[in-house]
């Protein structure tokens, strides 16, 4: 897959590890208010779709932080492993907890309305409100 990078990680005192069939090499940045108060500034992660397996798993608490999503983390350190989407158990995972950062490409950005004025990238990446974000992502009837 040439969309892909390295895709073992963990957490900040080695209680999980991971492994991701597939760890996509774009990565995005999320502004909303729920990740900048979960994490204390943007969450950036890579999409790894479903199939992602985790040693350690009695370390791993979820938290049900909405009616879409839940965030994963671990008890012993706190690390944040995961934002995990309820309706496909798609996991999106921390580009930082990988073994290595080679070939990822930050090139999106999300909720960018809820961006807060004290901080903004240089790079050049596409940008998505949350409105446009949901009407993407929203099975229509």
């Amino acid at each position: 897959m040439s969309n892909t990078v390295k895709n073992k990680g963990h957490c900040l005192c080695g209680a999980v590890h991971f492994t991701a069939a597939y760890a996509s090499k774009s990565v995005g940045a999320c502004h909303c208010s729920m990740c900048r108060k979960w994490g204390g500034g943007p969450l950036m992660v890579s999409d790894c779709g479903v199939d992602v397996e985790f040693a350690g798993e009695e370390n791993v608490i979820e938290f049900n932080s909405s009616d879409w999503a839940v965030r994963g983390f671990c008890q012993q350190c706190g690390t944040h492993l995961f934002y995990k989407l309820k309706g496909s158990q798609q996991y999106m995972i921390p580009v930082g907890l990988f073994e290595s950062d080679d070939g990822f490409v930050f090139d999106h950005q999300v909720f960018v309305e809820e961006r807060p004025s004290y901080y903004c990238f240089s790079n050049q990446t596409s940008e998505m409100t949350g409105a446009e974000l949901f009407a993407k992502y929203t099975p229509t009837s």
